[in-house]
């Protein structure tokens, strides 16, 4: 058994450097079918392996799993954990039970925190360090990259900001270093049980920004706002598309006769909503990020209280030159220097170009 557990972890082991040397940012081993990479937003297989067991899979995660992983796993069905690899290499991991069997995905997370510079991220982010409290949100589908804007954007405050930062994530993705700034980072049901927990715990922390891994039911997205109110600086994703589409997804989370108190509180915390997306490059192999970014003003806090968040399209069509755009805005600059086709742009918005 230990031979077969050793023989799964070199294979795998395998697999991941083929997909590094080969830019892929996910691996797929899934019971029945040959090892698949993603590579600039495709899923490719790799012919030339063996197709993989439900038994196989079992061997690699006794020899990656500790126990309390192992007995959340049987419970669930399902987890997200982390593993660093003998090369330095990190890979966020999800294993899931499904009706070929087993599977595992796992996603590289770069060593190095990419650079605010390095990922071409719009300037006008840069307004965020400016904001000593208040909600930010990264909004965008899977794999969208919105994980990777914001630690991007967490290394810069710990870079040029003297603040006390606590990230609270599912996994632990990008690992932060002290910089300018004392970061310490929590993982869900290793540090600490829930998010809202952890969130409600930074009052008592002194934490002046928080980073929250995903704003995903009520209790965490109720900690985030009374964090908001009280003080600090929170950083969080969404899964949705489009700035109107976020304020209103926080708004519906919760019952109907709490709506009217939201809508006053996102009014008065709601800084920034960021959406971005990635579209494959026109003429050369590669991705580009399109963004839609609506900051806070008289307007968009108007609009959020009286319900008539429809309207907050026209401000982010109008709003240039307080830093705001439009995806609409920002697929047509990407069209107009040839960097993508109309196709691309019109599976991101199929009706507004």
């Amino acid at each position: 058994m230990r031979q077969d557990v050793s023989a799964a972890l070199e294979y795998v082991q395998k697999i991941k450097t083929l997909a590094l040397e080969k830019g892929a940012s996910d691996v797929f081993l899934s019971a029945g079918a040959k090892p698949a990479i993603r590579l600039h937003g495709k899923t490719i297989f790799l012919t030339e392996e063996r197709d993989i067991t439900t038994d196989f899979l079992q061997k690699y995660l006794l020899g990656t799993m500790g126990d309390d992983q192992r007995e959340a796993f049987g419970k669930k069905m399902e987890l997200d954990f982390a593993v660093n690899t003998e090369f330095g290499a990190r890979f966020r991991v999800n294993t899931f039970w499904q009706m070929g069997g087993l599977s595992i995905v796992f996603r590289h997370i770069p060593e190095d925190i990419p650079s605010f510079e390095s990922l071409n991220l719009p300037t006008q982010l840069k307004q965020i360090l400016e904001y000593k409290n208040g909600l930010v949100l990264i909004t965008g589908a899977m794999g969208s990259g919105k994980s990777t804007s914001l630690a991007s954007i967490v290394d810069l405050i710990n870079r040029d900001e003297e603040k006390h930062i606590v990230t609270i994530e599912d996994p632990i993705e990008f690992v932060h270093k002290n910089k300018s700034s004392l970061i310490e980072q929590r993982e869900l049901d290793i540090h600490t049980g829930s998010f809202d927990k952890a969130i409600r715990a930074c009052l008592r922390q002194a934490a002046d920004v928080i980073l929250v891994g995903e704003l995903r039911d009520l209790p965490t997205i109720q900690a985030a706002v009374t964090a908001a109110e009280t003080g600090a600086l929170v950083l969080a994703t969404l899964h949705t598309n489009g700035a109107t589409n976020a304020v209103n997804r926080l708004i519906d989370v919760f019952p109907a006769d709490q709506q009217n108190q939201i809508r006053t509180q996102l009014g008065e915390i709601l800084r920034a909503v960021v959406w971005q997306t990635l579209l494959p490059l026109k003429q050369e192999e590669g991705r580009v990020a399109a963004f839609e970014i609506l900051f806070q003003n008289y307007a968009v806090s108007n609009l959020i209280r009286e319900n008539k968040t429809f309207q907050l399209e026209s401000v982010l069509e109008t709003g240039q030159n307080e830093g705001m755009i439009s995806m609409k805005q920002s697929l047509q600059w990407l069209l107009q220097n040839n960097l993508i086709t109309e196709e691309a742009a019109r599976k991101t918005l199929p009706y507004d170009l």
